[in-house]
Parts: C-alpha cells; structure tokens; sequence
C-alpha cells in the first residue's frame, strides 16, 4: 500500500498537498491541468525531490530517508529514458546492473524481458533504429526486469498516435497484473484513465484528491474537474 501523509511540496508559488492511500495492485490515473502537480507528485515519491512536510511510505515503510536507486520504485518518463549508445539488450540490462557487467544469465533474462513486451531478437538494435512504440516497449522491458512493486509513469506515450498509444498502455495493464505491481500514471487524456486504470487521481487546485473508481468519478465529477474536461 503507498500512503502519502499530510504530504505537501512548496515550490516558490506552488503548492500542492495530498494526503492519499493507494490499495497495493491498483493502476492509479493521475488527471489534471497543466502545471497542477501530477509529475512533481511523482518526482517525490521516486525520491527525486523532498516533499517540504509530510511522508510517502510503502507497505508502512517511511521512504523519506531512502535515495531513488534503493526505493521500491521504476519509473517510466516522457522520453523513456534510454541510452542512445546502447543497444535494446544493454538498455533493459541497466535494469539489473547500471555497471552492465551483466553474466550469460542476466543477458538472457534481458532478452527474455525483451521478448515479453513484443520485441523478441532486437536485442542489438540501439534506440535511434527503433520506433517510438519499439523505444517505450525497451523501457519497459528494462522496468519488468527491475521488478520493482511501484510502476510510476509520466506520459511515456504521450507522443504516440492513439491505437500505438492504446496499445501500449494495453501492455502496462498486462504486465502489472502479472507482477502485481501498483500503477501511478500521469495522463491529460482522460481516455488513458479509462482505458486501464481502476481509480483516478484527480490532482487540481493545489491537493490532490483520493483516488475514485475511474467510472464513478466521471459519472458524477466534482467541479474541478468538470473545468479541466470543458
């Protein structure tokens, strides 16, 4: 279970405050303007930015004094994050090791990892050689090698065309139910949220607000986000 208790991030005129419980296995959508918080949110609870007051805990556990590399969490980005000099297979085995002194057997479970998310034997290929679909199947590949409990996502497809970008949000579901993990997936669109996720985080109006059955909430949406969606 991730908690953020009585959080609150202070950054020079923003202010954003949560204090919010996400069920262990859910796939949380995170939905709100521009600007209101959804990607800082994230950065706090990777460890990439200390919240001004407040903890995030996993399973009761206190992050707080834990650096990024040592949190129970991978985390998805809008530019995947790869390495343009490496190829796929050296991408996802930075998963494993950042040193890449990978053995036979880590390289088989990177081409293995590979292999899962559709890109079985291009393992050799670098990033500029890959599509952007193939690009963020590579992340995450990388991240189900990981095998981190907490999958954070910020937009990692916004670039895609709907049916790719369909697509591999289709994939994170299945991989996330395989492994259990829970989901936090930062979207403007609100067809991402109802396309995987079982609750949505409205985050507006400085707070972000506990999640809600995705459909239940646009069904009967507050006020903040009957603005956001026009």
């Amino acid at each position: 279970m991730l908690r953020l208790e009585r959080l609150v991030i202070e950054l020079g005129a923003f202010r954003l405050a949560a204090d919010v419980t996400v069920e262990t296995g859910r796939i949380v959508a995170l939905l709100g303007p521009s600007g209101a918080g959804k990607s800082t949110l994230l950065d706090v609870i990777a460890g990439f930015l200390p919240p001004n007051s407040g903890r995030v805990l996993w399973e009761g556990v206190d992050l707080g004094p834990l650096p990024p590399g040592a949190r129970p969490v991978s985390m998805l980005f809008q530019d995947n994050n790869l390495f343009p000099h490496l190829t796929a297979a050296q991408n996802v085995g930075l998963g494993l090791h950042p040193d890449l002194r990978l053995s036979p057997a880590d390289r088989d479970r990177a081409e293995a990892a590979l292999a899962r998310v559709g890109l079985a034997g291009l393992g050799p290929r670098k990033p500029a050689a890959l599509s952007g679909g193939q690009r963020g199947r590579v992340a995450l590949a990388r991240m189900l090698l990981r095998g981190r409990p907490l999958m954070l996502l910020d937009e990692p497809f916004a670039a895609l065309g709907p049916a790719l970008k369909a697509e591999m949000l289709g994939l994170v579901a299945e991989l996330a139910h395989e492994s259990g993990a829970t989901v936090l997936m930062v979207t403007h669109d609100p067809a991402d949220a109802r396309a995987i996720a079982d609750e949505t985080m409205l985050v507006a109006e400085g707070r972000a607000d506990p999640p809600r059955p995705t459909a239940a909430l646009f069904a009967d949406p507050p006020e903040a986000l009957r603005a956001y969606l026009g």
